[in-house]
């Protein structure tokens, strides 16, 4: 089995950072796409960062200029560093990745982290 652990949520006064981290771990024989999404209770899941296995990224407008997504191939894990956060910015904080396994080495699957906790407030 794959599956995706978050870590590094936490509650951070405004102006603050937070550095997030997202681990894949099981059965990988491939590692594609990674990256992160947010979401408050009742609204759409929206795009921070992705990036490719390349480390080619890309940044939802919110996170331009603020945030940074980084990975390490070696480790399968993916980063998410946030500086200058804003109220605006609380949200859960949810871990995508792209994987193919074992199990199924001519397709990829989609997976979903269980999401981080980020509170930004005085």
């Amino acid at each position: 089995q794959v599956q995706l652990v978050e870590s590094g949520g936490g509650l951070v006064q405004p102006g603050g950072s937070l550095r997030l981290s997202c681990a894949a771990s099981g059965n990988i024989f491939r590692v594609n796409a990674m990256g992160w999404y947010r979401q408050t209770p009742g609204k759409q899941r929206e795009l921070v960062a992705t990036i490719t296995s390349g480390a080619s990224a890309n940044y939802g407008d919110a996170a331009k200029g603020r945030f940074t997504v980084s990975r390490d191939n070696a480790k399968n894990t993916v980063y998410l560093q946030m500086n200058n956060l804003k109220p605006e910015d609380t949200a859960v904080y949810y871990c995508h990745a792209t994987i193919m396994d074992y199990s199924a080495r001519s397709y990829y699957k989609q997976y979903w982290g269980q999401g981080t906790q980020v509170t930004v407030s005085s």
